[in-house]
């Protein structure tokens, strides 16, 4: 989870420079915005989160099928 939390800061901040930088400079922020903002930093912390589940789900799967086989 700190992974992720880090990949969102980096990540959602550079999206957030790209996407919203103008706008906050210029004072246009609207709710709408900031709900996308959130957004912006809430997706690559669920990538992150999903590919560790799914890396260590594939682990371990690979790692019983391995034990059951070494036991035959």
């Amino acid at each position: 989870m700190s992974t992720g939390l880090k990949t969102a800061l980096v990540v959602g901040s550079l999206l957030f420079i790209i996407n919203h930088g103008l706008a906050v400079l210029r004072g246009e922020m609207t709710s709408e915005r900031w709900i996308s903002v959130a957004i912006t930093y809430l997706m690559p912390y669920l990538v992150n989160v999903y590919g560790q589940y799914s890396y260590r789900r594939k682990f371990s799967m690979r790692q019983n099928s391995e034990f059951t086989s070494s036991r035959s």
